[in-house]
């Protein structure tokens, strides 16, 4: 009896301890995957976290016939977008049907504290990819106390010299490249030491190893779909996590509002994901492609039988204006564009002016197709991918369709020199 009490003993002590073992081998795997999920969520928002499933059901609650509706504005950097929200009482039919609203420029860099009160004036109305119809979104131009013009709204200036010379018929294409970032500033999807693979398989990539984010790309183009934005394609890009998307072709000033409002969803679609979308035209310095805005150019005299003539004698008139279009080519007067624009990489040189048929590291590029048919567009690569679009389909239809003596006339009229 006593000889069974002891094996009894010993084998009950060994089962705790192999319980201790299989507890503790549970806790440390436990730990460590927690820790590799923290690491590989590290760059992730922590807005991005919450439950998206229980916001959905508040997202899908009736409304009552009442509407949201959404201004959006380009705040004081001229660079970033702010928004807030208000309800009407009913769906709007077009933008006159939305009124102008305030906000406080004080907190956008806009405005000093004693004269904050900035206007919100509604130009342009989307649906709204996220709240969902009825809901609208509106793109707004911002104006000061006094209604004059903000500082960062060069959309006034830019919608003044389209009519002047919407004659013409002037359409523009803007392709838009970014770059996808953790909330920590680091690439998307790079490693957290070291580089990844160099450029070359990644240009409209397709693969784990190849595209990262595609998630966002897709929902971004649906969302822009959705919202009634111009969009016309995308594509990965050449450095890993850096993608573009196309806009247009637009006519006049729709090109930039499209553009601008594009450019908002993006940034709510990576939101959502919890990451960032930096526009940053050189992001990551070394052998990586940095991001641009081209901007494609035509008429109804380039599109026409025998076009290619017209776009040589475009391209002639911006050689001469070189300058001032680097100037425009980003919010800073071309510093940003400095980093970018080298020569290397499919760019220019800064200070060079060039064209060419088929030539990625030219200034301006002639298609080839365009080059074959004698017509169609040239593109401009040269704006950089935080460029304002305003300011840059402002300089180009200022540059190709005004001759000297109206140019001189509508820089003295409108005060416009700020895009130059």
């Amino acid at each position: 009896m006593q000889v069974i009490q002891i094996l009894l003993a010993y084998l009950i002590d060994k089962a705790k301890q192999c319980v201790l073992f299989y507890y503790s081998r549970d806790v440390i795997i436990s730990v460590l995957s927690g820790a590799a999920m923290s690491t590989s969520m590290s760059s992730t928002s922590a807005s991005s976290q919450l439950n998206k499933t229980l916001c959905a059901h508040y997202l899908s609650l009736p409304q009552g016939g009442l509407c949201q509706v959404t201004y959006v504005w380009i705040d004081g950097s001229g660079e970033g977008l702010r928004s807030k929200t208000r309800t009407m009482e009913s769906e709007p039919c077009d933008v006159e049907d939305v009124p102008e609203w305030i906000f406080d420029g004080s907190s956008t860099s806009q405005a000093e504290s004693t004269k904050s009160d900035m206007l919100l004036v509604p130009v342009r109305m989307f649906r709204d990819p996220f709240a969902l119809d009825p809901n609208k979104l509106v793109l707004c131009e911002v104006l000061k106390y006094d209604r004059e013009p903000a500082d960062t709204n060069l959309r006034h200036a830019c919608n003044k010299i389209m009519e002047k010379v919407k004659d013409f018929h002037p359409w523009f294409g803007m392709e838009q490249e970014y770059t996808l970032l953790g909330v920590d500033g680091h690439p998307y999807a790079w490693p957290t030491k070291g580089y990844p693979k160099p450029q070359g398989p990644y240009y409209c990539g397709v693969g784990a190893d190849r595209a990262f984010g595609r998630d966002i790309v897709d929902c971004h183009y649906k969302a822009c779909l959705y919202a009634g934005i111009k969009i016309s394609g995308s594509n990965a890009e050449v450095m890993p996590s850096q993608w573009e998307f196309q806009v247009g072709p637009c006519e006049g000033i729709e090109i930039a509002d499209h553009l601008w409002m594009a450019r908002f969803l993006l940034h709510r679609v990576c939101e959502d994901f919890g990451v960032i979308a930096t526009l940053d035209p050189k992001p990551m310095v070394g052998n990586w492609n940095g991001a641009g805005c081209h901007t494609n150019f035509s008429t109804e005299t380039t599109r026409a039988e025998g076009g290619l003539e017209h776009i040589e004698t475009a391209i002639e008139k911006l050689r001469l204006h070189h300058a001032e279009h680097i100037g425009v080519s980003d919010p800073h007067g071309g510093q940003d564009n400095q980093r970018r624009l080298t020569g290397f990489h499919e760019t220019s040189k800064i200070h060079e002016f060039s064209a060419g048929v088929a030539n990625r590291t030219a200034s301006i590029r002639i298609p080839l197709q365009v080059d074959l048919d004698k017509r169609g567009y040239l593109e401009d690569r040269r704006p950089a991918a935080n460029c304002d679009p305003y300011a840059v389909t402002a300089a180009i239809a200022r540059t190709c369709l005004l001759v000297e003596e109206e140019e001189a006339d509508i820089l003295t009229d409108l005060e416009i020199n700020e895009l130059e």
